[in-house]
């Protein structure tokens, strides 16, 4: 199937503000708003940094409204933004079927990759690994957000139900601490689970997983997100 590449290697965005674009579509895509203090946490810049950079990709007009503090990508820069999360999603399913890499490992690897590939093979990757909808962490392709409408927050499951985790949040996946402890305990898209315990008072829950209890913080379960059963 062929898939249309909006930005070409002469209109590509550096690799600093690809990544700025990648944050920027998450934050806009599932939670409304792009807020700088917030982007500044995730990428691990000092407010200032975030400051001037937007600036620039407001003057270059990947971005706008930076000046009234209202951040909003421009078509550019949402195209481009969608361009290297494809290449980014495109690269981890490459590590995971052709390198058999467990898929918490190929966040980073993709991260040092996904600069690099250009539209024409972007393109035939989409063409070998048969035209993906979802990452091998549950998260959608742009342009399939619908796909993962339905799924809800791990800390949202009531005590006692049945559940199919779908999805590990793109800002779980920035930290591979969190990544390594779910790998070993299997918490992974695909797996059965139970809620057997939620303790608001110190913000942890607990589930049944692979005959094995697994407790997670509140800040961490946010980022799960599960399928509950339809009846």
């Amino acid at each position: 199937m062929s898939h249309p590449i909006e930005i070409d290697e002469i209109a590509r965005p550096t690799h600093t503000i690809e990544d700025y674009l990648m944050t920027m579509h998450v934050m806009e895509r599932d939670f409304g708003e792009i807020v700088a203090a917030r982007l500044a946490e995730m990428m691990e810049v000092a407010p200032a940094t975030v400051t001037m950079t937007l600036r620039r990709m407001e003057r270059d007009e990947w971005i706008s409204g930076q000046s009234r503090r209202e951040i909003h990508l421009t078509k550019t820069g949402r195209e481009a933004a969608h361009s290297v999360i494809r290449r980014h999603m495109l690269i981890e399913w490459l590590l995971v079927k052709v390198f058999k890499m467990p898929i918490f490992e190929t966040h980073d690897e993709a991260h040092h990759i996904e600069h690099a590939i250009s539209p024409k093979l972007e393109e035939r990757m989409h063409e070998i690994l048969d035209d993906p909808k979802l990452c091998p962490h549950g998260n959608p392709f742009p342009g399939h957000e619908t796909l993962t409408k339905d799924w809800v927050p791990l800390t949202e499951v009531p005590i006692g139900v049945e559940i199919t985790i779908r999805r590990i949040h793109e800002f779980a996946e920035d930290n591979q601490d969190l990544l390594d402890f779910l790998g070993k305990n299997k918490v992974e898209p695909g797996k059965k689970a139970q809620v057997k315990e939620n303790l608001p008072f110190n913000e942890t829950l607990a589930i049944n997983i692979n005959g094995k209890s697994v407790t997670l913080g509140f800040a961490a379960a946010k980022y799960i997100f599960v399928d509950l059963p339809t009846s």
